[in-house]
């Protein structure tokens, strides 16, 4: 058993608040089975003996009168005080966790004996937190007992509730169970490794590092012209107009950045997940690769913004920086699948007139549910960027609910073929997540058909 360090303790049982839920009374010290045994063996003997004209039994009465009352000379007063400790820091899946539980004595007395445990998330692997512990608290301290570990899985997970119960008076006197809410942790995704060198398919900012079709001041080098009024002298090519005896400039492309929308497939739920150290479900296919792709065009100074593509159509405005990164970290702790069983469409929380025409739209979806592919072709159809990235892991099939299980779950493959067939010919790239170098090949489409001519 191990100390922690001296924490900033609070008060074991929260504020009373009107119309507050009963089960979080005031703890107050009662009398324990050991007290009403003594009372009872010690008042019987009296009985007894005076009854009998006995003086033995009244000698027999005497030693547990007299020790009832050297341990309930110095009462207790105070209630204890009860903290949970947890990591507050950056924590990524896999991270080491460093939690804790403390309890605080305020009274003048020893506490005897006390007992105390905690429940944490199943995705906190905390050593021994299965178990109670037993310690003394001595008066006016505390005592801390550690419970390190690591986190398996990306999510907000709590540390708690956790309960003490706590004898005095040497065992004659005990606390009500003193219980303090959970505290939560942060846990963030962990961020694959993610990188695309193809350039974007449209560029919308004034500034950025991605190279244009429009001609304007950047570093990639279009072509030499005739010198015009307004170039600026540094740009004049003096080769070739010491050659033509004609000032000739130099030409360059513009460098724009672009948004990109991470638009996120909630409607359900696929494959069974394991944290950090075993498989991986849609969700967590989506919320690590939406955290690494926003990762890798945030640091490139693009604007980011993200989209849930669900009954509750959750947005996070687009954005560029670090403190965007963090943003996006935190909103995608919130994520959760569409459970509610409604199969009604989302046009009246989604349609392409909330995407920007300019954006490049990065749809994370396992193509298990019909609306999602009627999503990705209306997009593709009004003029959107639009690439599709297949989060449905390897294995993943429905359980089995009898022998025609399997049957059923090769049909279900060969229809969602056909659906990944039918949106290709649509014209809507669909790509495995792989990690790096995922969407270059079908960013390079993408970019051809946005600088191929358009027909009228």
């Amino acid at each position: 058993m191990t100390v922690l360090e001296p924490p900033s303790l609070r008060a074991a049982v929260p504020p009373a608040e009107p119309a507050a839920d009963e089960t979080w009374a005031a703890p107050a010290w009662v009398p324990t089975r050991a007290l009403g045994r003594t009372v009872l063996l010690t008042g019987l003997l009296l009985v007894l003996g005076v009854a009998l004209g006995r003086v033995d039994l009244v000698l027999l009465a005497a030693p547990f009168a007299i020790g009832a009352a050297i341990g309930l000379r110095r009462m207790p007063r105070s209630a204890p005080e009860l903290t949970i400790q947890a990591t507050e820091e950056h924590l990524v899946e896999g991270g080491r966790v460093e939690a804790g539980l403390v309890v605080a004595n305020p009274d003048v007395i020893t506490y005897d004996l006390v007992v105390v445990r905690a429940r944490t998330s199943p995705w906190l692997e905390l050593e021994n937190s299965d178990r109670p512990f037993a310690i003394t608290v001595a008066p006016d301290g505390w005592t801390g007992v550690e419970l390190p570990g690591h986190a398996l899985r990306w999510g907000r997970h709590d540390v708690g509730p956790a309960a003490a119960r706590v004898a005095a008076c040497d065992g004659l006197l005990a606390c009500r169970p003193v219980v303090t809410p959970a505290r939560g942790v942060r846990v963030y995704p962990e961020t694959e490794p993610f990188a695309a060198t193809e350039a974007m398919p449209a560029a919308a900012g004034l500034v950025g590092n991605h190279r244009s079709r429009r001609p304007g001041e950047g570093g990639e080098l279009a072509g030499v012209r005739p010198f015009a009024p307004g170039d600026r002298l540094r740009r004049i090519d003096w080769r070739v107009s010491l050659r033509t005896r004609d000032l000739h400039v130099a030409s360059t492309l513009s460098d724009r950045d672009a948004e990109v929308l991470l638009l996120l497939d909630v409607l359900g739920e696929a494959g069974s997940s394991g944290g950090v150290k075993g498989k991986a479900s849609v969700l967590d296919t989506t919320v690590r690769a939406a955290a690494a792709i926003a990762e890798h065009y945030l640091q490139r100074g693009d604007r980011v913004s993200l989209l849930e593509y669900g009954a509750s159509a959750r947005r996070l405005r687009a954005a560029t920086g670090r403190r965007q990164y963090l943003t996006v970290l935190e909103w995608l702790l919130d994520v959760r699948a569409d459970t509610d069983g409604d199969q009604s469409p989302y046009e009246h929380v989604f349609g392409a007139h909330h995407v920007s025409s300019d954006a490049l739209v990065v749809v994370l979806t396992p193509l298990v549910d019909p609306r999602s592919a009627d999503m990705l072709a209306g997009l593709t159809q009004s003029g959107r960027y639009t690439v599709a990235v297949d989060t449905l892991p390897a294995g993943a099939e429905p359980p089995s609910r009898g022998p025609w299980t399997p049957l059923a779950t090769r049909l279900w493959r060969m229809e969602r073929e056909n659906v990944l067939g039918r949106l290709r010919e649509h014209g809507v790239p669909v790509v495995t997540w792989a990690g790096a170098g995922s969407l270059d090949m079908v960013l390079r489409d993408v970019s051809r058909l946005a600088s191929a001519p358009r027909g009228r």
